[in-house]
């Protein structure tokens, strides 16, 4: 689900603004804000999914942690890498447990930590890319806690 850029609302996927502020005077897409600290609220949102240190950063730093959008991405972040620390952790149970199968077990584990390596890469990128264009975009379990999170000041 996506957020209207003007008043924060949420909107159907591929529109940018809700009813009410379409109809308001046209104008040029919105420039980002600058928060207080000089970085722009979409450069701010995007470095807080570059590691877990910069979204602890974010939520700590006095100008940012009272942003709702630098919040949202950088507990979205946080979260991101506790689900992901929780499957690598089930993957390792059952790369044990498959271990007993000689070549099968080791080939479906293969696949399986493939997948989990190239899938958190990807959306991580994709999250990347629409924290840069001033996006909220949530994932489905996680971009609720985080949104719940954000909201909370």
């Amino acid at each position: 689900m996506a957020f209207c850029n003007m008043c924060g609302a949420q909107i159907a996927d591929g529109t940018t603004t809700c009813a009410a502020c379409a109809g308001r005077a046209a104008t040029a897409p919105p420039i980002p804000q600058a928060s207080t600290g000089g970085m722009t609220d979409n450069v701010a949102g995007m470095l807080a999914y570059i590691t877990i240190i910069p979204a602890i950063i974010f939520l700590v730093m006095e100008p940012y942690n009272k942003n709702r959008f630098v919040r949202f991405h950088a507990f979205q972040n946080l979260f991101l890498h506790v689900a992901g620390f929780a499957i690598w952790i089930a993957l390792v149970i059952l790369s044990a447990v498959l271990a007993f199968i000689p070549i099968l077990g080791h080939l479906v584990m293969f696949f399986l930590w493939m997948a989990m390596v190239v899938g958190f890469f990807i959306i991580w990128i994709i999250l990347l890319l629409k924290a840069n264009q001033g996006q909220m975009y949530k994932l489905p379990v996680i971009g609720d806690l985080a949104e719940k999170q954000a909201n909370v000041v």
